[in-house]
């Protein structure tokens, strides 16, 4: 099997958030797929097939952490629309099967790619007892992010909260099914981005997330009704970081970023 390791949401290497990718012919059992993302050891690994023509998508698409199968991921299906794209091995916009529904990825003239994911449904929530002490920060407003994602969006003071955080990972793995979404509004909109996020998902097997696609289908209606417009960008500010350009339409929101391949190897086991 060849396997590409993908840096995905940022235009150069060793940034934005890393995905392993292997296109295949068909999927092998759940157990394999498990262990090879296991082994890639990243926040996620994408396995893509073709489809026969004619039928509603042309891959079909999932998605493992090292520790389990997820329903969404939108740093991995960038990683694969790229390695598609890149390789000729698919020309034009391509439809994904997925436990999420069928997504489209399409190509941009500058080289970026547009993801169209569903948008999260969003639910205001009483900040649960503890979130607090566990995140470190005092929570503005909190809200569940529907099924699709399974995280707890939680607004936050600034910007300033937003990069200074530390917080107690195993007590956040209580609060929600996959972790929680911190977010505040940009300090200074002039730097190119009108807010910050960073995200903790302990209970996939990932502490911190460098650039999460999925997260930003909740952050973008919730920061389009704040700011007044339904085009935005997004900085996560994890180490790694990396930008999304967002798009709110309606039921529909559109992902667009830049990748990378850093790495193009052969799996031997």
């Amino acid at each position: 099997m060849r396997i590409r390791i993908v840096d995905a949401f940022t235009d150069r290497p060793f940034a934005g958030n890393p995905a392993g990718v292997l296109l295949l012919d068909s999927f092998p059992d759940d157990e394999r797929l498990q262990s090879i993302a296991l082994e890639v050891n990243h926040a996620e690994t994408a396995f893509a097939h073709p489809l026969p023509e004619g039928g509603e998508a042309d891959w079909a698409l999932r998605w493992f952490t090292p520790a389990t199968e997820v329903d969404m991921c939108g740093h991995a299906t960038l990683a694969t629309a790229h390695v598609l794209h890149s390789t000729g091995a698919h020309e034009g916009a391509v439809r994904f099967t997925t436990r999420s529904g069928v997504l489209v990825a399409t190509p941009r003239e500058d080289g970026s790619i547009t993801l169209d994911f569903p948008t999260a449904p969003l639910t205001p929530v009483e900040a649960p007892d503890g979130v607090a002490e566990a995140l470190g920060a005092q929570p503005l407003s909190v809200l569940d992010t529907g099924p699709n994602i399974g995280d707890l969006l939680v607004e936050l003071a600034d910007e300033k909260t937003i990069h200074g955080l530390s917080p107690d990972l195993r007590a956040l793995g209580a609060y929600s099914e996959r972790g929680i979404i911190a977010t505040a509004r940009a300090e200074d909109p002039g730097r190119g981005y009108d807010f910050v996020s960073r995200c903790f998902f302990p209970n996939v097997g990932i502490d911190e997330d460098p650039v999460t696609g999925s997260a930003h289908t909740a952050l973008a209606p919730f920061w389009s009704q704040r700011l007044g417009s339904p085009v935005l960008t997004g900085l996560q500010a994890s180490p790694r970081s990396g930008r999304v350009r967002t798009e709110l339409r309606g039921d529909r929101t559109l992902l667009t970023g830049r990748a990378v391949t850093v790495i193009d190897g052969e799996l031997l086991a």
